[in-house]
């Protein structure tokens, strides 16, 4: 007996190690925010801006640099004066010089200000760049998930046209043993099960193929096997109300198009800054020395130090410049005025897409609640024409009607159950409202 119980243990653990690992629409959402390429990609050029933003009060401190230099000279001297003096020999000399300089701007129109606003404005242009990325991510996720989902539905409903075609046949077959069948009922019997059975083979080939679609989109190493769930969870609550409310709010592309709009206003502010002068605090501490084993000259030292400290204000005016700032100045207004109408543009667009998407949501909300009801009738139609059929009351054809409308059916049903996600999600997207 104890024999027997430990057998049946390590049979139940290998049954349990050997089946597909399930993934679900949440787990497969929180590994792609993880590892996602395309929003990897895009988190790497956010860090990019938010790199620039740590650093931008440093735009207000002084600049400082040192300097140091030496060298050394050799050079064979004959002079010759007026007087009959002659001299000669061999010069060396060692010169060195350094200094320590600082630049300090402290008024330039405040042009600093808008630099460093400019930068915060480009720290959060970058957030709503990863924003809109996870939602495209997110949404390519959940409908390549449901669409695996959907092909999963596809071969249960197969399996079970599989069932009747099988059932069938054997009643194909038990009649012509008993005299009152033919023989081609059972061959069509068993040639419809054999083309339910490719057409099994055909889905799950397209199932694997869409798994493969989610492991990329996943980024991860996929394990020996793995599954989905088997429902497709529609909300037909949604109303336009409230997809359209505060949309500019929560619409990645309108919210990026603003953002340009508030950085070509600071980047405005710059170039106006230039019209007006630049006050600069300067000041340096210098050292030099030259050494000269002799005097090059009666009248020049042989050693010969200096240094000190000096200090000062500098005020650039800017009074023409080839009207290059003025130039500047329009540009930037026409890319202002550029961007503006780009975003009513695409305020617009994205109100006819809502207002399509919208429209495709009820379409589709429609025909979901036609083939929910349909499949009932369809099943019904099916089991009282094959009862029919055991009395013999019926043709092989009727039956044969009534499964493949039965097998439309569900076809019909699951894809109208997958267009309604489709549809549901990309109102859900176009909100901004995929991940919250």
């Amino acid at each position: 007996m104890k024999k027997f119980k430990l057998i049946f243990l390590i049979f139940i653990s290998v049954n349990a190690s050997a089946q597909s690992k399930l993934i679900t629409i949440e787990e497969a959402i929180a590994t792609a925010l993880q590892n996602n390429f395309d929003i990897q990609l895009s988190k790497n050029d956010s860090l990019v801006a938010a790199l620039d933003y740590s650093y931008r009060n440093a735009i207000f401190f002084p600049r400082i640099n040192a300097t140091l230099g030496t060298n050394w000279t050799g050079n064979k001297q004959n002079q010759e004066f007026s007087n009959g003096t002659k001299r000669e020999g061999k010069v060396k000399t060692n010169n060195l010089n350094s200094s320590v300089a600082i630049s300090w701007t402290l008024f330039d129109g405040l042009k600093m200000f808008a630099t460093r606003d400019k930068a915060a404005e480009l720290i959060k242009l970058g957030s709503l760049g990863i924003q809109n990325q996870i939602t495209n991510s997110i949404a390519a996720v959940i409908n390549t998930y449901y669409n695996i989902v959907r092909q999963k539905q596809m071969i249960k409903a197969i399996d079970e046209q599989m069932a009747l075609s099988s059932e069938r046949a054997k009643l194909a077959q038990y009649k012509l043993d008993i005299g009152v069948g033919a023989k081609p009922d059972v061959l069509q019997a068993k040639i419809d099960n054999n083309a339910q059975r490719a057409l099994q083979l055909e889905q799950e080939a397209t199932m694997r193929q869409l798994k493969e679609q989610l492991i990329q989109l996943l980024n991860l190493k996929a394990p020996a096997s793995f599954d989905v769930s088997d429902s497709i969870p529609v909300n037909t609550s949604l109303t336009i109300d409230e997809i359209t409310k505060d949309i500019e709010k929560s619409n990645p592309g309108l919210l990026i198009a603003q953002k340009g709009i508030d950085i070509a206003k600071y980047t405005l502010k710059e170039r106006k800054a230039e019209r007006w002068p630049t006050l600069s605090f300067n000041s340096a501490y210098n050292f030099s020395r030259t050494n000269n084993n002799v005097a090059l000259n009666p009248a020049l030292p042989i050693f010969n130090q200096n240094k000190g400290l000096n200090y000062g204000l500098t005020a650039s005016i800017p009074i023409l410049n080839g009207l290059n700032t003025k130039r500047q100045i329009q540009q930037v207004k026409l890319n202002i005025r550029f961007q503006e109408l780009a975003m009513e543009n695409q305020k617009a667009e994205l109100s006819l897409a809502i207002t399509n998407a919208f429209l495709e949501y009820e379409q589709q909300m429609k025909a979901l609640q036609l083939e929910e009801d349909n499949i009932v009738l369809a099943k019904e139609n099916a089991s009282i024409v094959f009862q029919v059929y055991k009395l013999n009351s019926t043709t092989l054809i009727q039956l044969k009607e009534a499964e493949k409308s039965l097998q439309d059916a569900y076809t019909r049903l699951i894809t109208a159950r997958y267009n309604a996600k489709l549809a549901e999600t990309e109102l859900l997207r176009l909100k901004g409202d995929l991940v919250k």
